[in-house]
């Protein structure tokens, strides 16, 4: 206790230096912002911003990012509860009761349990994540090559068991971004392969880049298809922000409940602030007395996935922090940060740069207090934002994107990637494929393919070596029994009710 005591307090005294007391308000504010503005997502914001990092410290850029991240989780509930229209992923469960209370004049009422469902998580979960993650750094330094391998696998698989809409589809993605990350340079032999003498592919295909074509571009397009009346919003009369105490005593189960599941769920591969959301509202629908009350303004449906995706964004930090394992798409990128500021995410982070663990820590104290006193009166803003016309937005973003994609790497061909990479995750939206479980194929892949050959050299050629670890045998059986429990039926249909959008 006295060692997590003295590691807060030099957190404390790192986050709340003025330049990252400023970064953390800049990133909340920006999440909050692009959460509010559906279309773009944290994932396209901060891949575009990753190049305007390059100069800050390393722990200051990583606050940014990271507010960014939690912001648009909270964000992404302002348009869902105001005009049916969620501006995040998480937020999808969000529209079911809290648009309906809007509609019964209780918008502020929802906006406020909204905001502090998601103080409230977000503090608990940084307690969380203080408190659990030096074990977890722990247990991954038992880890060899073996280890590794199948931890990767038991990853993939909660990426298409946890993704959207067909299992199948899912699968599909996720053996496509493996065939991308193998585009590149051979790890052990230095080969190029599947190059086809294009002299840009020998290092790979750009992470930035294809982020940006797959979900900034392509949003892009699916948005433009829609006419100006069918993306007009027309944004409810508040007249009350603070709830009543019976709204409260109702709401404070929900909460804690959302928060618990939340910090758990966020650190499963593949979970995260979403799958939290979707989680929180089936239990709160299954534990009602009254569950016809769900889907009409049910405010327990506002507040326990709101408090639920907020945990769960933040302790997704985990496996990326203390096992180098990102757990999501915008994981992945933050995984990136760390590698393009010469840091390698695992569990030496803690011991190499501790200011930089404890530091990212801290300031999420800060970017949840941010996140309270940005939204709360700053509500009637997001609305004026809200109505800029799609027509003077778009062409803002493209170009961010491409000076994005540019600088990456300095070099026009991670511009053309981009644009095909659009292409791609245009088609992938009317094929109603997500992107995600390739975006998480393409980077666990290289490191999937690197531990399995190097734990096939350390046993000398003997397969067996998967199995016959304790741990990385108890992994892969997780993995198998996630599989076989998916493909019964009974679940099979109980999952694509949950995860049905409406």
């Amino acid at each position: 206790m006295d060692a997590l005591l003295g590691n807060l307090a030099m957190g404390f005294g790192i986050a709340f230096s003025p330049v990252n007391v400023f970064y953390a308000f800049v990133g909340s504010l920006v999440g909050t912002l692009i959460g509010v503005l559906p279309g773009i997502g944290p994932v396209a914001t901060i891949a575009m911003l990753l190049p305007l990092t390059y100069g800050l410290p390393t722990v200051t850029a990583l606050i940014m990012l990271a507010g960014i991240y939690y912001g648009a989780s909270y964000g992404g509930s302002t348009t869902a509860i105001l005009v049916n229209l969620p501006g995040e992923m998480s937020s999808v469960i969000t529209v079911l009761d809290g648009y309906k209370m809007a509609r019964q004049g209780r918008a502020g009422a929802a906006l406020c349990i909204a905001a502090l469902g998601s103080f409230f998580a977000g503090c608990v979960a940084t307690l969380v994540i203080a408190a659990f993650a030096p074990f977890l750094a722990d247990a991954a330094l038992k880890f060899d090559a073996a280890e590794y391998f199948s931890l990767m696998v038991l990853g993939l698989v909660s990426a298409i068991v946890l993704a959207h809409g067909s299992i199948l589809k899912a699968i599909l993605m996720t053996f496509l971004g493996l065939l991308f990350g193998m585009i590149g340079t051979d790890v052990n032999t230095g080969t190029a392969r599947f190059s086809f003498g294009v002299p840009e592919l020998v290092d790979g295909i750009g992470f930035v880049a294809m982020t940006m074509g797959l979900f900034a571009f392509a949003e892009i397009a699916t948005n433009l298809e829609q006419t100006e009346g069918e993306r007009k919003l027309n944004a409810e009369q508040i007249s009350r922000i603070w709830i009543s105490w019976q709204e409260f005593k109702q709401s404070f189960p929900a909460i804690l409940r959302g928060t618990a599941l939340g910090s758990i769920l966020g650190i499963l591969p593949g979970g995260g602030a979403t799958l939290s959301s979707f989680a929180s509202y089936t239990v709160e629908k299954k534990l009602a007395k009254d569950p016809s009350r769900f889907g009409n303004g049910a405010i327990e449906g506002v507040a326990g996935p709101e408090s639920a995706n907020n945990a769960g964004a933040q302790t997704s930090f985990i496996p990326m922090l203390t096992l180098g394992i990102p757990s999501n798409a915008v994981m992945a990128l933050m995984a990136g940060a760390l590698i393009i500021h010469d840091i390698q995410p695992g569990p030496q982070i803690m011991t190499q740069t501790p200011d930089l663990f404890w530091g990212l820590i801290a300031s999420m104290w800060i970017g949840n207090v941010a996140l309270v006193i940005l939204n709360l009166p700053l509500i009637g803003i997001w609305i004026r934002l809200l109505k800029v016309p799609y027509r003077l937005l778009y062409p803002m973003i493209i170009l961010c994107c491409t000076i994005g994609a540019f600088s990456s790497n300095n070099n026009m061909f991670d511009v053309w990637v981009a644009i095909v990479f659009g292409f791609f995750g245009y088609i992938f939206a009317k094929l109603e494929c997500e992107p995600a479980p390739l975006l998480l194929g393409y980077i666990l892949g290289p490191l999937l393919e690197e531990n399995m050959r190097r734990a096939l050299v350390l046993s000398r050629g003997d397969y067996t070596v998967f199995v016959t670890r304790p741990i990385s045998l108890t992994m892969l059986l997780l993995a198998v029994a996630l599989l076989i429990v998916i493909i019964v039926p009974s679940v099979s249909k109980k999952r694509e009710v949950v995860f049905q959008e409406e």
